[in-house]
C-alpha cells in the first residue's frame, strides 16, 4: 500500500566523476542488495543520483562505495541531503536516465579487460573469437558516443538491436554486461569482413586469411576503435620497405604491436613501471629502448634507439596478435599530409595506393582517436607525449582561485593540435588532432570541435587563441567572433600558454606567486611580433617577463629552417662566428646554396630574429651530419641527436661548456670549442646535451638568486628529450624545485589547457 507523508524519510546521494558507462549503477545495485537498502539509482546530467529509504546501513554502503570502485570508475565528489519519498520504495531499482543539462564525464575508450580476453579465447563461450566483445569494464566509449547521456540509443550501437541473450545480460544488474552500451555478439552485433584490393569480399575466415596475407608480406588496412591502422609484419624488411615507399615515409618511426610481455622482452628493454603502463586500461604506445639483438629491422625506427611498442588494446588486435607468430607494425592509416581515415569508403578510396587488403567492420567511428604515446622516464614518471585514446576526454580540475570556466573555448596551436572547453570548475582537453596545415585536417578539427560543443552543450562567449595570425586555429577563433554574437577574442602568447599548462596540471594556485620557467621549443609567436623558443622567464598565470635564455639571431626563411637543419647551422655560424670565410662555411656545410643564404642575411631579405632551442639542436645535429638535408617530420633532427647521445651512458669529460653571461647563453665560444672538440659523434652528442643542461641550470640558479624564486616550470617540446631533462635535473641546485608535466604534453598538445587558464586568470 502506498503511503503519502511529508517529513524527510530518505537520503539523496549525488555522485560526480567518472561514473557513467563504467558499471557504476550495477555496482550500486549490488551494494544495495548486500546492505538491504531500498530505493533507486539513475544517471542524469550531473552524474549519478542515488536515493535510499532511511536506513542505518547507509553509512556502511557509502564506505564500501568509495573503497571498492569498478575498474574504470572515479569519484570526484559525493554529497547527500535529506529526501522525501512520496511513494515508499518496495525494493532497490535502477531507474531510467534523465535527459537534463550535462555536468558529467565522458569515459575514454578502455582496452579489453582480462575477463573479456578469457571469454574471447574460450571455445565454449558464446563470444568465442567475436571481434567486438566488451563489457562495462572495457571497450569503446568516447569513439561511439553521438550525444549524452551515455545510453545505447545515443551511440552508434543503436544500429544493432540486441538479441535475446544480449538483452538479458544488459538488463541483469548482477551481470558484468549490465547496461554495457556496446554489448553485442555474433548474432546481433557488428560484423567484420576482409576485402581484396579490388574491394571484393575475401571468402573464408577473416582471421585466418588476414594472418596468411601478413605472412606473405602483405599490408592490411585495419579498422580499429578510433581510426584505421596500416599493418604488416614488423620483422619483414621487405614489407616495411614497401610500406615506407607507398606511404612516402622513409624515416618517421613505426609503432609495433606485440602479442604479450614475453614477446616484448625479446625485442626491447622493459621495467616493471613500463609493464604496468603497457598492460593498463589505456594500453598506449610506450617508447622503449630496442635491444641490439632484436629481431626488428632498423627500418622500424631508422637512426633511433627507441621503438614505440603497444600491447593489443581491442579484440581484433588480440585475435591477430594471438594468431600471428611475430610482432606487427601498427601505424596510422593515412596518406602523406592527410589525416587518418575514419570511414570504410574513405579507406577504400584513400588507402588503395598503400594497402593490399582491407579489414573493415560496420560499427561507425564517431570521433578520431589515435593511439596515445607515453614515455616512462628513468625516475619511473609517466610522460604523455601524445594524449588521445584511453586518456581523452578526461577533464582536469582548475586550481584554487580560478573562476568557473563556462563559456571559454581555447583553440590550441596548429601543430599537434588539441582544443579545450571550460565546464564549471574543469577544463576538458580534446584528443590529439594533428597538424592543421592542410584543409582535410582542418575539416577534421572543426568536426571534432562541433561534436564537443554539442556533447557538452557549451555556449561559448570567449574564444581563446594563439597570437600567431598565420595559425588556422587563430583565424578560426577570430572568425567565430565576427558573427555578431558578442563573443570576445582573447589572444595568449605561445610560451605563456605552455607555462600555464604546466602550472595547471600541477595544481599551482592562482595566488601562489610567480615561478621561473624554461620554455624551450622550435618556434612560437612572442611579444611585438617576435619569435621565441629558447626562453628563461618569470611568470604566473597573468604575466610573463623575459629574463634570458638562448640569444636571438637572424634566420632566413624560418619555416624552411624548421625543415632543413643545415640552414640552422648556417644561421648559427654566421651569427656567432662572423670571421668564417665563405670557403670555411662551404667546407662545414658542403653542397648547399650558402652564398645565396649569406647574401639574403646581409640584405635582411625574408629574415627574422629568432630565439629557438629547437633550431639550436637542429644546428648541432647538422654539424654532426646526423640528419638529412631535409627532415621528414617535426623534431627529427633533435631525435636523431638525442639517439646518438644515448648510445653512450656517461662521459667524464667536462671540456665542452656553454658559458652564461648574465642570464643569456654565450654561444660564440661554444661553437669555437665545438669545432675543436675531438671525440666520436656519439660522445660529442652527449657532451652537447650535458653542456646545454648545465647552462640551463646555471641560468636558473642565477635567476633564482636574483628574483628569490625557487620553482622552475619545464615546458615546451624540447623537454620531451629524456636525456636533456635528466641531465638538467641532476645539475639543478637542490633548493630549486622543477615543475614538470606528466598527463598533458609539454609540447603544443598542451597549449589549449594553458591558453584557457591564462584567459581565466586575466578575467578577459
Amino acid at each position: 500500500m502506498t503511503q503519502h507523508i511529508c517529513k524527510p524519510n530518505g537520503v539523496s546521494i549525488r555522485v560526480k566523476g567518472k561514473v557513467q558507462g563504467v558499471g557504476f549503477r550495477p555496482f550500486v545495485w549490488q551494494l544495495a542488495q548486500q546492505w538491504q537498502l531500498l530505493g533507486e539509482v539513475l544517471n542524469d546530467g550531473s552524474g549519478v543520483l542515488i536515493r535510499f529509504l532511511t536506513n542505518d546501513n547507509i553509512s556502511s554502503f557509502l564506505h564500501e562505495l568509495t573503497t571498492n570502485l569498478p575498474p574504470l570508475a572515479q569519484i570526484e565528489s559525493i554529497s547527500h541531503s535529506e529526501f522525501v519519498w512520496e511513494s515508499l520504495p518496495e525494493d532497490f531499482s535502477i531507474a531510467a536516465s534523465k535527459p537534463t543539462s550535462m555536468d558529467t564525464h565522458i569515459i575514454p575508450d578502455a582496452a579489453t579487460c582480462k575477463a573479456c580476453i578469457d571469454e574471447l579465447f574460450t571455445r565454449v563461450n558464446r563470444r568465442y573469437r567475436y571481434p567486438f566483445i566488451n563489457c562495462t569494464h572495457c571497450g569503446p566509449r568516447f569513439t561511439i558516443i553521438k550525444s549524452l547521456p551515455y545510453d545505447r540509443p545515443n551511440t552508434v550501437m543503436d544500429a544493432f538491436p540486441m538479441c535475446e541473450n544480449c538483452r538479458n545480460e544488459y538488463l541483469t544488474p548482477s551481470d558484468r554486461r549490465y547496461h554495457a552500451e556496446p554489448i553485442a555478439c555474433d548474432e546481433c552485433g557488428p560484423e567484420i569482413q576482409l576485402y581484396s584490393h579490388e574491394e571484393v569480399p575475401v571468402a573464408g575466415d577473416w582471421l585466418n586469411n588476414s594472418i596468411a596475407a601478413l605472412l606473405q608480406g602483405r599490408i592490411i588496412a585495419i579498422k580499429s576503435v578510433g581510426g584505421f591502422h596500416l599493418v604488416c609484419d614488423a620483422t619483414s624488411e621487405h614489407a616495411i620497405q614497401v610500406l615506407r615507399e607507398r606511404k612516402k615515409r622513409q624515416y618517421k618511426p613505426f609503432a609495433i604491436m606485440v602479442r604479450d610481455l614475453e614477446q616484448l622482452e625479446h625485442i626491447a628493454y622493459v621495467n616493471d613501471a613500463q609493464r604496468q603502463v603497457l598492460s593498463g586500461p589505456v594500453a598506449p604506445i610506450v617508447l622503449l629502448p630496442k635491444k641490439k639483438e632484436s629481431m626488428l629491422p632498423d627500418g622500424i625506427a631508422p637512426q633511433l634507439n627507441e621503438v614505440g611498442i603497444m600491447l593489443p588494446s581491442n579484440p581484433i588486435q588480440h585475435l591477430l596478435a594471438d594468431g600471428y607468430p611475430f610482432p606487427l607494425v601498427m601505424t596510422s592509416a593515412n596518406r602523406t599530409n592527410l589525416p587518418p581515415v575514419l570511414t570504410n569508403s574513405s579507406a577504400f578510396m584513400e588507402l588503395k595506393s598503400i594497402a593490399d587488403l582491407f579489414l573493415v567492420h560496420n560499427r561507425d567511428i564517431v570521433q578520431r582517436c589515435d593511439d596515445s604515446i607515453v614515455r616512462v622516464d628513468s625516475d619511473n614518471q609517466i610522460r604523455v607525449l601524445r594524449r588521445s585514446r584511453g586518456l581523452t576526454p578526461n577533464a582536469i580540475s582548475l586550481p584554487v582561485g580560478f573562476p568557473d570556466a563556462d563559456g571559454y573555448l581555447a583553440y590550441g596551436g596548429d601543430l599537434k593540435s588539441a582544443f579545450a572547453i571550460g565546464k564549471g570548475r574543469q577544463i576538458i582537453v580534446s584528443q590529439y588532432l594533428g597538424d592543421l596545415t592542410f584543409t582535410e585536417s582542418q575539416a577534421q578539427y572543426q568536426s571534432a570541435l562541433e561534436h564537443y560543443l554539442q556533447l557538452y552543450q557549451a555556449q561559448i562567449r570567449h574564444h581563446v587563441s594563439d597570437k600567431h595570425p598565420g595559425y588556422f586555429s587563430h583565424q578560426l577563433a577570430a572568425k567565430r567572433c565576427d558573427k555578431g554574437n558578442g563573443a570576445t577574442l582573447i589572444q595568449v602568447q605561445h610560451h605563456h600558454a605552455h607555462i600555464a599548462s604546466c602550472l595547471v596540471e600541477n595544481g599551482w594556485r592562482i595566488d601562489q606567486g610567480k615561478v621561473l620557467a624554461l620554455a624551450l621549443d622550435g618556434l612560437g609567436y612572442g611579444d611585438s611580433g617576435s619569435f621565441w623558443g629558447g626562453e628563461l622567464v618569470l611568470a604566473d598565470y597573468k604575466d610573463i617577463t623575459q629574463l634570458g635564455g638562448i640569444p636571438s639571431i637572424p634566420f632566413v626563411g624560418a619555416d624552411k629552417a624548421a625543415k632543413e637543419p643545415w640552414r640552422s647551422y648556417h644561421a648559427h655560424l654566421k651569427a656567432f662566428l662572423p670571421e668564417l670565410t665563405q670557403e670555411s662555411l662551404a667546407r662545414l656545410i658542403p653542397k648547399k646554396p650558402i652564398q645565396t643564404l649569406t647574401i639574403a642575411l646581409n640584405k635582411n631579405l625574408n629574415s627574422h630574429s629568432i630565439r629557438s632551442a629547437g633550431r639550436f639542436f637542429d644546428a648541432v645535429a647538422a654539424s654532426l651530419n646526423l640528419t638529412n638535408d631535409q627532415v621528414e617530420f617535426e623534431s627529427q633532427a633533435a631525435l636523431q641527436l638525442e639517439a646518438a647521445a644515448m648510445r653512450i651512458t656517461h662521459s667524464d669529460r667536462t671540456d665542452l661548456m656553454i658559458p652564461v653571461i648574465g642570464l643569456t647563453m654565450e654561444l660564440a665560444s661554444f661553437w669555437r670549442n665545438w669545432h675543436r672538440l675531438e671525440a666520436s659523434v656519439e660522445e660529442r652528442a652527449y657532451l652537447f646535451h650535458q653542456a646545454f643542461a648545465n647552462a640551463l641550470a646555471d641560468m636558473v640558479s642565477k635567476a633564482s638568486a636574483e628574483h628569490h624564486v625557487n620553482h622552475v616550470a619545464l615546458t615546451g617540446g624540447v623537454f620531451h628529450n629524456a636525456l636533456l631533462t635528466r641531465l638538467f635535473k641532476q645539475a639543478l641546485p637542490e633548493h630549486i624545485h622543477p615543475i614538470e608535466q606528466q598527463q598533458y604534453s609539454c609540447g603544443d598538445g598542451g597549449l589549449a589547457l594553458g591558453q584557457l587558464a591564462v584567459a581565466l586568470a586575466k578575467g578577459e
